[in-house]
């Protein structure tokens, strides 16, 4: 849905987009420009952590934005964020040029409810909200199918926020054949995220995945172990089983992360506190708790469980860590929706067919 600004030749659109959190990773390229991941992965979306993007694309020749402009949460991006975004603005120009509508450059305002760069997936719901966004300014129809091939662009893990719940990435082989879609199951899941340091990472993910790519002797070995962790996580999805589940996904987590490490030279996201966090985790589990860690790129951990236990688990880890963990913030996120996009008017319309 797209809707012209009165008194003007701007088309704008707004959309929301949810982040996700991969049980079962996407770590390394096959393809960089296409962002064609070396393994398929499997995530749940949350509900309660969120990227809301406006986009407003000015017509060809047209008054308005002489350059893509983009303020995040109340600052103007420039460098490489901003050439980030201006690249994946050009597909979607692109698109529109080959639909017969071009438009021209675009004015962005992106606000996130999650810290930027702090490993708690804000790419994913950023560029998912751009693609919603801009393609729906740009009067581009897409399926759901479309859109997460084109958040996949920017950030390979947004072609997963495009859908609410469980959705498995497929690694595919060429732009058309990787792609997301939403996963079926009974389970009613949710993540504890402890938010240990909501600062920007020493390392950024796109180079920790070069880096293991490139030089670590364990990361062969993890893909190929990866697929038999899908097969099995989507096993235990589809027998409601959140044990087997959980404990595939540590597996995984930790697998990746070990890979990291003998890279050259190494990437170690976990802190002494990230060590700390994981153990109360697995001492609650011991205790009877549903509950499993898990990490990607950052020293923050998020702690699978099941939404009815949710709020009690939370409950238990933060009388372990308080005092512990200097400055420990818990978020309680459970299962929340894919893609809505709307127009500057307000109404939503979900990216669902």
């Amino acid at each position: 849905m797209s809707e012209p600004l009165p008194g003007s030749d701007v088309v704008a659109a707004t959309a929301v987009a949810h982040v996700n959190i991969a049980l079962i990773k996407y770590w390394g390229k096959a393809e960089e420009n296409l962002i064609l991941p070396r393994t398929s992965s499997l995530s749940l979306t949350l509900d309660d952590l969120y990227t809301t993007t406006t986009v407003a694309f000015t017509a060809p020749g047209g008054t308005g934005a002489s350059k893509d402009t983009v303020m995040l949460d109340g600052a103007a991006l420039s460098g490489s964020p901003l050439n980030r975004i201006h690249d994946f603005l050009d597909l979607v120009r692109g698109r529109a040029a080959q639909a017969g509508s071009p438009v021209g450059f675009a004015r962005v305002e992106t606000f996130n409810t999650v810290p930027t760069a702090a490993g708690l997936a804000s790419s994913a719901s950023g560029f998912a909200a751009l693609a919603g966004a801009a393609s729906a300014a740009a009067g581009l129809d897409l399926s759901p199918r479309e859109l997460s091939r084109l958040a996949r662009r920017g950030s390979g893990s947004a072609s997963r926020s495009i859908f609410g719940g469980l959705a498995v990435w497929h690694a595919g082989h060429d732009d058309e054949s990787s792609f997301a879609e939403p996963v079926p199951g009974d389970l009613d899941l949710a993540i504890i995220v402890l938010v240990i340091d909501a600062g920007p990472k020493a390392v950024s993910s796109r180079e920790a995945m070069r880096r293991t790519v490139a030089t670590s002797p364990d990361y062969n070995a993890w893909v190929e172990r990866s697929a038999d962790d899908l097969r099995e996580a989507l096993s235990a999805i589809a027998a409601g089983n959140i044990a087997r589940l959980g404990a595939v996904s540590e597996s995984n987590a930790w697998g990746m992360h070990a890979a990291m490490r003998s890279a050259m030279p190494p990437v170690n996201y976990l802190t002494a506190n990230s060590i700390t966090a994981v153990d109360a985790v697995r001492e609650i589990r011991e205790a009877g708790a549903p509950a499993w860690a898990t990490m990607d790129a950052g020293p923050n951990v998020k702690v699978l469980t099941s939404a009815t236990a949710a709020d009690e688990v939370e409950a238990s880890l933060r009388g372990r860590l308080t005092g512990v963990i200097p400055g420990l913030r818990t978020i309680v996120a459970r299962s929340g929706p894919g893609l809505e996009v709307r127009s500057v008017a307000g109404a939503i319309a979900p990216m669902t067919r």
